[in-house]
């Protein structure tokens, strides 16, 4: 039997390999796998742009299935909106830069994610203070036995990196097309990180700008895939009850944390790790990166087995010094 590369098809750089590969490049030719019986004789899995996945197997005999619907539609409009349907194929930030090309604000904290847009909204992928749910108007989507479904935004169960798609229970639901309501004037969120202090050295803030000082903080503080495997944030930011932060305090006064609610905080997994001391140490092949403690990189030949073992490591040193389980961010396939 002969099998197809999932190389390039995931930015951990991880060689896997599968028996059956399919692309579809409209919801007719979806249509047409399902009618083929493609989904109902072996198992299947759908992937975007790999960048937030890790497979943890080096062979599989699954159908892995892959969107190809990259068109971009402006569908409605106003003075003060714009609606988009952006196909589940479509880079995320290639359509992060449309948008800012268009003068549409909202996705322009999210430049530089990697990724497409269909698994944004699996992920419900976020940084700098915004969340991509925030610009969901509605997810057109199929299913294995072909069946359309509209989900709106308030059936999607959006909450911090999670989604209703991102249950098991979802498996079979492919996602076509993702609507998008997007403003047309002045918007911005500048108070997370440093951005609002990168963009002070400019006489004008506007949407080329922000974007921009975005892709270099980015670019600054994450390895490029491409160079050193990763997928990025590896772990999600733990969320934990106010008198948890404030017990820890008093041992780690320093532990900076971000308000929820009242009742609780978020404290960013990379200082935990950091303080940990995983930062910059590798096990075997793989190794936590030595500028961003949350990411996770494959120094070079690195097996699934190896960064699965590295996460496990790592969760185990900040749960014995904190008593905080940090849970990763990337899916284990």
């Amino acid at each position: 039997m002969e099998y197809y590369s999932l190389l390039p098809h995931n930015t951990f750089g991880i060689q896997a390999e599968t028996s059956d590969f399919r692309e579809f490049a409209s919801e007719e030719e979806l249509k047409c796998l399902v009618d083929e019986g493609v989904f109902s004789s072996r198992p299947f899995f759908c992937i975007g742009g790999g960048s937030n996945l890790l497979f943890t197997k080096k062979r599989y005999d699954w159908t892995f299935l892959h969107s190809a619907i990259r068109t971009i539609e402006v569908t409605g409009e106003n003075p003060d909106w714009v609606e988009v349907r952006v196909g589940s194929g479509v880079v995320w930030d290639d359509f992060v830069q449309r948008c800012v090309e268009s003068g549409w604000y909202g996705a322009e904290n999210l430049s530089l994610i990697p990724g497409e847009v269909g698994a944004a909204a699996v992920q419900n992928i976020g940084a700098y203070g915004a969340e991509v749910c925030d610009l969901i108007d509605f997810v057109e989507t199929m299913d294995a036995c072909g069946v359309k479904r509209v989900y709106r935004i308030s059936d999607c169960a959006y909450a911090y990196r999670d989604s209703i798609f991102k249950r098991p229970s979802m498996k079979s639901v492919f996602i076509l097309y993702v609507h998008f309501r997007l403003c047309k004037h002045p918007h911005f969120k500048l108070d997370y990180g440093n951005v609002r202090q990168e963009l002070s050295r400019y006489d004008e803030v506007n949407l080329a700008r922000v974007r921009q000082v975005i892709v270099d903080i980015r670019q600054n503080k994450l390895p490029d895939p491409v160079r050193l495997g990763n997928a990025g944030s590896f772990f999600k930011n733990p969320v934990i009850s106010r008198a948890q932060y404030d017990r820890l305090c008093t041992q780690f006064p320093s532990m900076p944390c971000y308000a929820v609610d009242a009742d609780r905080v978020k404290v960013p997994a990379g200082w935990l790790i950091e303080q940990a001391g995983w930062k910059g140490k590798a096990l075997g092949r793989a190794a936590v990166h030595d500028r961003q403690a949350l990411v996770l990189v494959n120094l070079g030949g690195a097996e699934g087995a190896d960064i699965v073992s590295l996460a496990r490591a790592v969760q185990d040193a900040v749960a014995d010094r904190f008593g905080i389980v940090i849970e990763p961010e990337v899916n284990f396939i």
